[in-house]
């Protein structure tokens, strides 16, 4: 069974799916990560030189290679991963893997990506906290569809990555 992470940015995916890694030795596949290492190129180099139409198909090509071959692991995805195409069906095909929307709220996210923006290249141009409270909420109302068909729902306010981590074991062994 692969532990599939998702959730808008900020919300932890990757943090988590390390805490998890360790709890559970499972290997950590952080699909961001992997499809650096696949283009030799960082995220933001990609959206910058090729644009974002470019991003998310291999996005979605990389996420179906990490479906296919992966087993037993936790994979972590980028925030809009489930948005696009049929990415969340490819998710749910394989009834093996369980997915968990770490849901966040939206003023915990602006506190934490307002921080990090500059290495955010979906956020990077908003220099105003007001402004991109208003592109979070606007974002989050978009893509709850996509990340409530997520088998598990976690709510991560006021709750350690290791108080998370516990709670998603709980919920699978």
């Amino acid at each position: 069974m692969n532990i599939v992470l998702l959730g808008y940015m900020g919300s932890g995916k990757s943090l988590i799916g390390k805490k998890l890694s360790q709890r559970t030795e499972r290997p950590l596949l952080d699909l961001d990560v992997y499809i650096e290492e696949n283009e030799k190129k960082s995220i933001s180099s990609i959206f910058s030189e090729k644009g974002e139409i470019y991003f998310r198909k291999k996005e979605t090509f990389y996420l179906n290679e990490l479906l296919k071959t992966s087993k037993n692991a936790i994979i972590s995805l980028g925030g809009g991963t489930p948005c696009f195409g049929e990415n969340m069906k490819y998710i749910q095909e394989d009834l093996t893997n369980k997915s968990f929307y770490l849901q966040t709220s939206l003023e915990v996210l602006t506190n934490r990506l307002f921080k990090a923006r500059e290495k955010r290249p979906v956020i990077a141009h908003i220099e105003d906290r007001t402004l991109l409270h208003d592109f979070i909420r606007k974002h989050l109302f978009e893509r709850s569809f996509y990340y409530n068909q997520a088998d598990y729902k976690i709510h991560t306010d006021e709750k350690t990555a290791d108080e998370i981590s516990l709670e998603i074991e709980s919920l699978l062994f």
